[in-house]
């Protein structure tokens, strides 16, 4: 059996940003700066965003496949979650929240 889309994406962003996949807890991906969340529906993009909340100190991204850009920009509008596309390639800068 293949990799989900989910998963293929993820491992994708991990290696070009140089951080870990974690595919049982947490974020989707996790590097000393950025922390990301791959969604491939629509329908999760919003439990994607809640996933980003806990995390401070780093730049909160959704990864999503090219055809949710749009969706995912207009669903982050105003929260300082930035997204990304399917290889890594940032479509609309995050806001670093800062440490507590």
């Amino acid at each position: 059996m293949g990799k989900s889309k989910h998963d293929q994406i993820a491992e994708q962003i991990a290696r070009k940003k140089h951080g870990s996949y974690n595919p049982q807890k947490g974020a989707d991906v996790v590097t000393p700066n950025q922390v990301i969340e791959v969604e491939v529906d629509p329908a999760t993009l919003q439990q994607g965003k809640r996933q980003l909340q806990g995390y401070r100190g780093r730049t909160p991204y959704l990864g999503v496949p090219n055809d949710l850009v749009e969706d995912a920009i207009k669903a982050t509008q105003g929260t300082g979650i930035g997204v990304m596309d399917e290889k890594g390639n940032i479509k609309r800068r995050g806001t670093k929240r800062k440490s507590t």
